[in-house]
């Protein structure tokens, strides 16, 4: 009869911590005031060490907290098995690296120490393009027709309101080429827009002149 699974716990990630800390020469002890654990080396900084059993937000208090002591803090969890522990170990790296907090697993087979990420101030990434994309965004949106924080309901994007126009024109004026539709509309990129049909309102009836759709006719009644 197999024995039932030992529940781990938070005393079991001490001390492969203690031995892996000892190894790169700091002095260890565990439960010092407030803190799982601390090791000092030599007239450096101490190094703290929250431990748990997962990745929570009381973990993260925790060590946001412990930073109020030392830049170097560290949060220890198990390691997990698999495509979803990989997957979660990426997103809570970059929530820890945001954080300035370091990362550690400990794997229960064999006590392997890993760690993931040192302590260090985050300094943020701006990317030009995509800031870019959204102020174009939001200079092409003609007023504020969305609610912010909507999730189920349609976004309406100045592209949808330039497609709302051409659709609208097609509507009143019939069959039209695309560089009259450009012109009457003020959408430059009316051409490209009807020929991409990304919304299934558009077809071409003949070449470089569009019409609606049956469902682009539906859309504007």
């Amino acid at each position: 009869m197999a024995k039932p699974a030992v529940k781990p716990r938070e005393t079991d990630l001490y001390p492969p911590i203690k031995a892996y800390l000892e190894s790169q020469g700091y002095e260890v002890k565990s439960e010092i005031g407030s803190v799982d654990v601390v090791a000092v080396r030599g007239e450096e900084p101490p190094v703290l060490v929250e431990l748990k059993l997962g990745f929570t937000l009381a973990l993260l208090q925790q060590g946001v907290a412990r930073q109020s002591i030392s830049d170097d803090v560290y949060l220890a969890v198990p390691r997990g098995k698999g495509k979803p522990f990989l997957t979660a170990l990426k997103g809570n790296m970059s929530l820890c690296r945001r954080l300035g907090l370091g990362l550690i697993t400990v794997r229960a087979k064999d006590s392997f120490v890993e760690v993931h990420l040192d302590p260090a101030p985050y300094v943020p990434r701006k990317s030009k393009v995509r800031q870019g994309r959204l102020l174009r965004e939001f200079a092409r949106r003609v007023g504020d027709p969305n609610s912010g924080g909507q999730t189920r309901t349609k976004i309406v994007t100045a592209y949808r309101q330039d497609a709302v126009k051409l659709a609208q024109y097609l509507a009143q004026n019939g069959p039209s080429k695309g560089a009259i539709v450009a012109k009457e509309t003020g959408v430059e990129l009316a051409t490209r827009m009807m020929a991409a049909d990304y919304y299934g309102w558009f077809e071409r009836v003949e070449k470089g002149i569009y019409a609606l759709t049956p469902k682009g006719i539906a859309e504007q009644d």
